[in-house]
């Protein structure tokens, strides 16, 4: 259990601590990114998206770009949840209208041969440590990692993929094998989410992207049990730090995800029914979400509408307001400021 919070916890942190407010803090996934001129001018001058990521001052100004320009209450450190299998030793790029590729896929190779390369994750951390130093005290410092089941779906495959058939067919053939590459990217995350918190991250949050591709058993084996293991690692480390799970598309295993990882806060994709969650998941427990991307593409009254149900959904529930996934490249800038509008007024 995270302690109790203090008078001095800034607003997003104190709710995820179990304190309810309205109105609630709010930050966006994805918040720092291509939607924002001053994110497209400093990629045009710098380079691919890789080498901002690995270059601590272009990516500590990116994450606070969106704070300066919107005063967000979290500032999500400018990553990606590859950097575990890179920093592994597996090759990681990031070609041009292409997703990332990931070379040798363990499909053709074991990761028992990959050279780790921690230098990687170094990087991650100067980037926290420079961002943190910049914040106000109001703002909190959030970092990420993938989740296993995730980020072992791009190791086998070295690609995205819709249905994660290749992944999802490595785990039912050779579970102990598998097993043993989630264990791995278990420990590595430990190490990477500790080194975050250590330079100045104040809460975590572990992206689950494809969990919603696995059976009810596939499920409990390769998403809820590693994120437990997890959470309880990094609490023996870091008791006071809060720890966010997405489980992005888990839909009714939201429950059991909440009840038996151990995890602080659930972050709430765009499909859950808000009032729903409020009915399902442990009394008190801290949300986070779960506006449509869209309709905040959308705005106007539509994005009132969308903002409103989810409020009046959790009127009695801590809350932390943020979209059901990351924010999309066409979002208009004086749409985020009507979100930020309607967020900073009591419901």
């Amino acid at each position: 259990m995270i302690t109790p919070k203090t008078i001095a916890d800034p607003p997003l942190l104190a709710v995820l601590k179990g304190e309810r407010r309205d109105p609630p803090p709010v930050w966006l996934m994805r918040q720092a990114g291509r939607y924002l001129p001053e994110y497209r001018a400093l990629r045009a001058e710098k380079g691919g998206f890789l080498q901002l990521v690995y270059d601590s001052d272009a990516a500590a100004e990116i994450t606070l770009q969106p704070i300066r320009r919107f005063g967000m209450d979290g500032a999500i450190l400018f990553s990606d949840i590859l950097i575990v299998p890179h920093a592994i030793g597996q090759g990681l790029t990031f070609g041009p209208g292409e997703g990332p590729q990931l070379t040798p896929p363990l499909s053709d190779a074991r990761f028992d041969a990959l050279v780790a390369k921690p230098e990687y994750l170094a990087r991650i951390y100067d980037t926290v440590a420079k961002v943190k130093a910049q914040l106000g005290p109001q703002t909190t410092m959030l970092g990420f990692a993938g989740s296993p089941w995730t980020v072992a779906t791009y190791m086998v495959a070295g690609h995205g993929s819709k249905d994660q058939a290749e992944t999802r067919r490595l785990a039912y053939t050779d579970p102990q094998g598998f097993q043993a590459l989630i264990d791995k990217i278990i420990a590595v995350t430990v190490d990477y989410l500790s080194g975050q918190i250590e330079a100045g991250a104040q809460a975590v949050q572990l992206f689950d992207s494809w969990a919603g591709t696995l059976s009810p058993a596939q499920f409990e084996r390769w998403v809820i049990a590693p994120t437990a293991d997890i959470v309880g690692r990094l609490m023996v480390r870091h008791g006071d730090v809060p720890i966010i799970g997405f489980p992005k598309g888990a839909g009714a295993k939201l429950a059991a995800y909440a009840a038996e990882t151990g995890v602080d806060a659930v972050g709430l994709d765009e499909t859950i029914d808000p009032a729903w969650a409020d009915a399902m998941l442990p009394p008190g427990m801290p949300v986070q979400g779960n506006l449509d991307p869209l309709a905040l593409i959308s705005g106007g009254e539509a994005l009132t509408t969308a903002v409103n149900r989810i409020r009046a959904a959790f009127d009695s529930r801590p809350h932390v307001f943020n979209l059901g996934h990351g924010i999309l490249p066409d979002a208009p800038i004086a749409h985020v400021e009507q979100l930020m509008a309607m967020l900073r007024k009591p419901f």
